[in-house]
């Protein structure tokens, strides 16, 4: 028998007797080389997904007539039965992803023989460093995180963040940092899906990938606004399709712009498991990926909570973990509760985060945005965003201009 496929096994008999270890492990179905046990990983992906524990009985379910296609309920007992200790987890693990790496070596090895050209070499040398960087190993030794440290240090000065494109704002936070959960929390029409919009654009404009999950407005609208906020068209020509000369030609060049970009916009995914398996997409194609989610309280789980509370407590736990895992910054909008308007001083406060549940805490970045004239119609420009919390830096307020009918943000 290929010694794999025992690994397999292994590894798949230890999920089945013990179900949490699905949330920590790295593994794939791609990583199955047996397309049976490529079938029973997958629908423990999907059990998980659903917020039901892993086991026997909730993996033959979802299997359903299935099951016998992969060896019945006795072949999954089996693998249970032959598990010694499940200690070995992170040891069966390694090898398989190991084994995958090297079958991806070899196939591509035979492919630059068949046809030896540039590109193929250069996917040859990129599966050989992925191989010799120890791809299955993630935890760096303490002297590789000084030797990292000590690069950097000595590295290209600069902010170490993705520019958002407003200077003061990328000068509190050095830009969006990879690995972050930040938090970006206002009343309605206060203009945050506005301002996520302007950071989404800044970043592919500097060549870099953005995936925008907009879990209440339809693509096309989104898309309708972003062509305003670059040609400077007013938002309302849009409900009467009345435009000038200047206007197309100002749009069209837009629209050109925009279709270059590595923009990826998602209305249909609704659920934290939809979203969190395209954001694991993105990150294995493209090197500069950021991610905007707006906005929370409109994710659901498949799983049940006793509170809602509970609920938004663990969405922000998982995204939080998302983003350290593929290092990328991850800007996850939020409603605030009513309480900010019975107050005289309305800047909004991190009690005013509805259903906060984990939210402070799971957060690295906790900003407010605050217009002075959405209370007092003054026909003021200026947009505070409030620095409420930031783990590792300072916290204050930031003052942008605003340009409510282009829905352009500047400063």
């Amino acid at each position: 028998m290929n010694p794999n496929v025992q690994t397999e096994q292994a590894l798949l008999g230890i999920l089945l007797l013990e179900g949490t270890k699905i949330k920590e492990t790295r593994l794939e179905p791609h990583h199955f080389s047996n397309s049976g046990h490529r079938r029973i990983f997958t629908s423990m992906r999907n059990v998980d997904g659903e917020g039901v524990p892993v086991d026997m009985v909730t993996v033959t379910t979802d299997l359903g007539d299935g099951i016998e296609e992969v060896g019945g309920v006795g072949y999954l007992l089996e693998m249970t039965q032959a598990v010694p200790t499940t200690v070995n987890f992170h040891f069966y693990e390694k090898l398989l992803i190991n084994a995958y790496a090297q079958e991806k070596v070899r196939k591509t090895a035979l492919s630059y023989i068949e046809n030896p050209n540039g590109n193929a070499l250069d996917q040859l040398k990129k599966e050989l460093v992925h191989i010799e960087a120890g791809e299955a190993d993630p935890e760096p030794t303490i002297r590789d995180q000084l030797t990292e440290i000590a690069t950097e240090m000595t590295g290209t000065s600069g902010q170490t963040g993705h520019p958002t494109g407003f200077s003061d704002y990328d000068k509190m936070t050095g830009g969006a940092q990879r690995g972050d959960l930040i938090i970006v929390a206002a009343r309605p029409s206060m203009g945050k899906t506005a301002f996520a919009l302007n950071i989404a654009m800044n970043h592919c404009k500097n060549g870099g990938a953005v995936d925008l999950f907009s879990l209440e407005m339809g693509t096309k609208h989104l898309l309708q606004r972003m062509i305003s906020t670059e040609a400077r068209i007013d938002g309302q020509k849009w409900r009467s399709m009345c435009f000038s000369n200047e206007d197309y030609k100002r749009s069209f060049y837009v629209i050109g712009e925009i279709a270059e970009w590595n923009l990826s916009i998602h209305e249909r995914s609704q659920t934290l498991h939809d979203i969190t398996t395209r954001i694991r997409k993105t990150a294995e194609t493209h090197d500069n990926p950021l991610v905007i989610i707006d906005y929370l309280q409109l994710i659901t789980t498949k799983g049940r909570h006793e509170r809602r509370d509970l609920e938004i407590g663990t969405i922000t736990r998982e995204l939080k973990l998302l983003a350290r895992e593929l290092n990328l910054p991850i800007i996850l909008l939020s409603q605030l509760s009513r309480g900010v308007e019975q107050r005289q001083d309305k800047r909004p406060m991190m009690s005013d985060l509805r259903e906060s549940g984990n939210i402070e805490q799971d957060a690295d970045v906790i900003s407010f945005l605050y217009r002075d004239d959405y209370y007092t119609q003054a026909g003021s420009d200026a947009v505070e965003v409030i620095l409420r919390k930031q783990r590792n830096g300072p916290v204050g307020t930031v003052v942008l201009g605003f340009e409510k009918e282009y829905g352009r943000f500047g400063g």
